[in-house]
């Protein structure tokens, strides 16, 4: 490709509303243009590093036995009907109508189709198991695209869907995709971590995700993870031990409960300030509302928060909220930080909508005018407070001293409603082998799931198992963003000057540089070399524009090609220079060892073993590696 003739328009400043590094060195260097808010025209070279990345994908889910097929964008509401996700996707579901007025959507996951083509296609046991996949654009409304590629509206995802006759089955292929991951993002160049991760919106029982760790704010996601014994989850799924689990306030408030004042009270940071006191040594009543309707409470300690998602999942919501001030006087008579069950009455009994999750409820019976009775979790964080302070349900009022009920009906009623739903802290200890927990942030690029019969139950999708009974799938889904793990490249490798692609994923491996291309002796050495290079099958541009030879380095650095030969004075002595863009690492070589020697970087780059042994070093995968 003639540098004159590439359609990549690069811009001099970052976009306004670019915030992160793959948005703006994206857009600056002509790979894609926003046409609405996270609605993008991916441009010649960002569509050369996609169909890299889908290559990759490709040869690595065919590898492992998966096969492709392409399923519709659009599809027709009864199969989420069925499945039961229409009513509960959310507002990210892009539904409209057909001409005849038929709900239609457009899809970000296929589980439905897949589920209804493998019903009308999988008749007997002797047909499992089968993996199949498809690479597609999806269509998510997000509230707020932004992040660019990394979060927009319509992407690019390769969704893999298996299909087996046991639960023993779908753990195999399990562990054979989390394989196939690893081995696609080493390609990719991105040191990945596998964590564990709630379900969302897929369902299932089990999933993992697989993160680039990164400390920009690029990564939406926080990680824990523990270096003695390599347990890793998200911020939604993490789990840990407190250092201090048991917290003891009776040297600040005797063991005699007393009601004190604490006017203007309503947050915890002036809590701790009025009373001279830890915010550990805090109950902290939290009041959410359960799909819009039904009211509930979490306790948990004052110097932690809670994670929205374990509450989600604890009360069995498809949404949940914290209550607005008009809610918090309707539902616990109180306001904002004073909410509290002092002198309420612990009873044992399921409310509606809380069945079979929650059975602690406390009732207002001293305010029987206004019925309040809220269902209630504890964290386990609050199991162990001693002589603690809470709310009163009293503005500028607190109790402390307080305690929890000893007798043994109340205590097992507390622990059976005892749930982990605190947000885990750098510092934790690691719940599985008590080591100190770390944090970093996170891209995510896969995620893998186990949904077991979750979509087959409720489509009656079945096949005749081997003694003739007709049994339900047993299914998993594989997901791969491979417009995100194009802006998560970037996301690694870059530097002040611009992209620093790996040589798997970059859009052309080799930019050849003439300094002077009105220099016979530069072009002609040049055009050879860029001709030796098309023939070897390297991909490479040469810069033949009428431009100042510093306009031609800026523009190879920005678009991130990892080698750079500079075609200069020493053209006449048969001399190139060799510029890797990861490192910097520069060599002065004879024409004639050009060739062998970029040859040699690629074999290096693409070659599984060695990049994962790179890998293994610490060392990057981006060009600069491998010299």
């Amino acid at each position: 490709m003639r540098m004159s003739q590439l359609f990549a328009p690069t811009l001099r400043e970052n976009p306004h509303e670019a915030e992160v590094v793959s948005h703006q060195l994206l857009t600056r260097a002509g790979y894609i243009r926003q046409i609405a808010r996270g609605i993008y025209n991916y441009l010649p070279l960002m569509q050369r590093v996609m169909k890299k990345v889908e290559a990759i994908v490709r040869e690595e889910m065919d590898r492992a036995g998966a096969q492709e097929l392409l399923m519709p964008i659009m599809q027709p509401a009864d199969l989420w009907i069925e499945s039961g996700r229409w009513a509960v996707y959310g507002k990210e579901l892009i539904r409209f109508k057909d001409r005849h007025d038929r709900d239609c959507v457009l899809g970000p996951t296929h589980e439905e189709v897949i589920t209804s083509t493998a019903n009308n296609g999988i008749h007997s046991y002797k047909q499992l198991p089968v993996n199949l996949y498809q690479i597609q654009n999806k269509y998510r409304d997000e509230v707020r695209p932004r992040f660019g590629l990394l979060r927009g509206r319509e992407f690019i995802m390769k969704d893999a869907y298996s299909f087996h006759t046991s639960q023993a089955d779908l753990e195999r292929e399990y562990d054979v995709m989390a394989e196939a991951y690893r081995r696609i993002f080493l390609r990719c160049g991105l040191d990945t971590r596998m964590v564990q991760s709630d379900s969302g919106a897929i369902g299932g029982a089990v999933s993992h995700e697989f993160m680039v760790l990164t400390q920009t704010h690029s990564g939406e996601d926080d990680v824990y993870y523990c270096d003695s014994c390599g347990y890793a989850a998200n911020g939604e799924r993490a789990e840990s031990i407190l250092p201090d689990a048991t917290v003891d306030g009776q040297a600040i408030f005797g063991t005699t409960e007393q009601v004190v004042d604490t006017p203007d009270c309503d947050d915890i940071e002036s809590l701790t300030k009025c009373l001279k006191m830890p915010a550990s040594l805090i109950c902290k009543a939290l009041l959410y509302i359960k799909d819009e309707t039904m009211p509930f409470l979490v306790f948990i300690r004052g110097d932690l928060e809670a994670e929205e998602i374990k509450v989600q999942n604890a009360v069995a919501a498809n949404h949940i909220r914290l209550a607005d001030a008009d809610e918090v006087a309707e539902f616990a008579h109180s306001a904002k930080g004073y909410v509290g069950v002092a002198g309420w009455r612990m009873c044992n009994e399921e409310l509606p909508g809380f069945e079979g999750r929650v059975s602690l409820v406390y009732r207002a019976e001293h305010l029987k005018e206004y019925h309040l009775q809220l269902p209630v979790l504890l964290d386990s964080s609050v199991l162990n407070l001693k002589n603690f302070a809470m709310a009163n349900n009293e503005i500028g009022k607190h109790v402390v001293g307080y305690n929890w009920p000893h007798d043994r009906a109340s205590q097992e009623l507390l622990e059976t409603n005892t749930f982990d739903l605190k947000r885990a802290r750098a510092g934790d200890q690691c719940p599985t082998c008590l080591a100190e927990l770390n944090m970093t942030r996170g891209i995510e690029v896969g995620n893998i799931f186990q949904l077991g019969t979750k979509y087959s139950e409720a489509m009656s999708a079945t096949y005749t198992d081997e003694d003739g009974t007709e049994k339900h799938f047993v299914m998993g889904c594989y997901g791969i963003g491979i417009s995100r793990t194009a802006a998560a490249a970037v996301e690694r490798y870059h530097d002040q000057d611009g992209i620093a692609w790996p040589i798997p994923i970059a859009p052309y491996v080799v930019s050849v540089v003439p300094v002077n291309a009105d220099d016979q002796t530069q072009w002609t050495l040049a055009k050879q070399l860029y001709d030796d290079l098309q023939a070897a099958g390297v991909e490479a541009v040469i810069d033949d524009r009428d431009e100042r030879a510093g306009v031609k380095f800026k523009d190879s650095e920005l678009m991130g090609f990892p080698i750079r030969v500079t075609v200069g004075k020493k053209a006449a002595d048969g001399v190139l220079e060799v510029k890797l863009r990861e490192g910097g690492d520069v060599k002065e070589l004879p024409a004639a060892e050009v060739l062998p020697y970029i040859r040699s970087l690629v074999e290096e780059a693409t070659d599984f073993a060695k990049l994962e042994a790179r890998f293994k070093a610490g060392q990057p995968a981006a060009a600069g590696a491998a010299s």
